[in-house]
């Protein structure tokens, strides 16, 4: 006859799946059903609203997307706007992040450059594509150009506005605790603007996408950006959608990682803890 201790042993060892489940659906079933729901929505508007070659059933999409990846093409395609965007990307913000914090630390250096960022990021990135092919050429320099374009304001923007947020307490609390301006900085002021830098981070991210298929549109070899392109110049509309659907699939899945960044991040200097 199994003890008490034993039997809860087993029913803790028969739960422990039961309880993970719940807290995988709890996690992401919410994503699940949205985008279940999306493709059904797809599949009922092409078979019966629009009844159109022009706008195929995901069926269709994922049928093409899975040979695609099987000959290597699609692949190939995701791989090259992914370098790009990651490239220009990580530059944009690495440039961005300390103008934004002298800027936002700064007076002097916020009154300089202000009309530098308030200008240029109202021209838009896809305006600079031809800037950018006569100056780099229709190599990579051009399209990482472009994301550095893109992503450079917006992370200035948002890491200005996160050290201006700073409560002033926080400031005169560390100082007179003894701190130097430099323990100020690295334990008060970038840590509480951490969070505003990665939601600059995430704003340009978005951009990225946008511009680096735009300037794919024009100039480029390979990438998502020509994929599309391709598929209007020979009507492969499978293959435009499975471009599209990529897309948003890497994005929506880059979006994530920062805001569970971000939460992370807010949570860990969040002045409760």
């Amino acid at each position: 006859m199994p003890t008490p201790d034993t039997a809860t042993h087993r029913s803790a060892l028969i739960g422990a799946p039961g309880r993970a489940a719940r807290r995988l659906w709890s996690a992401y079933g919410g994503y699940a059903l949205g985008f279940v729901s999306l493709f059904l929505i797809w599949q009922w508007a092409s078979l019966y609203l629009v009844s159109s070659v022009l706008f195929p059933p995901p069926t269709i999409v994922f049928r093409k997307a899975l040979v695609l990846v099987r000959n290597g093409v699609l692949l190939e395609h995701l791989s090259a706007s992914l370098q790009r965007i990651l490239a220009g990307f990580i530059a944009g913000s690495l440039l961005g992040v300390p103008i934004g914090l002298a800027m936002g630390s700064f007076r002097p250096v916020r009154k300089l450059l202000e009309p530098y960022t308030e200008f240029l990021r109202f021209i838009p990135s896809v305006a600079m594509i031809t800037v950018a092919v006569i100056w780099f050429g229709i190599g990579e320099a051009s399209k990482i150009f472009l994301i550095i374009y893109t992503t450079i304001f917006i992370v200035i923007l948002n890491t200005a506005a996160g050290v201006s947020a700073i409560a002033p307490n926080k400031i005169r609390a560390a100082q007179s605790l003894g701190a130097t301006r430099a323990q100020i900085f690295f334990h008060v002021a970038l840590p509480a603007t951490v969070p505003y830098i990665l939601t600059g981070m995430r704003l340009a991210m978005a951009n990225s996408f946008t511009t680096i298929v735009a300037a794919e549109l024009i100039a480029a070899n390979d990438g998502l950006g020509k994929m599309l392109w391709d598929g209007r110049l020979f009507m492969l509309v499978d293959e435009i959608f499975v471009s599209l659907v990529t897309l948003g699939l890497l994005g929506f899945v880059t979006d994530r990682m920062f805001r569970w960044s971000i939460y992370t991040f807010a949570g860990k200097y969040s002045p409760a803890t």
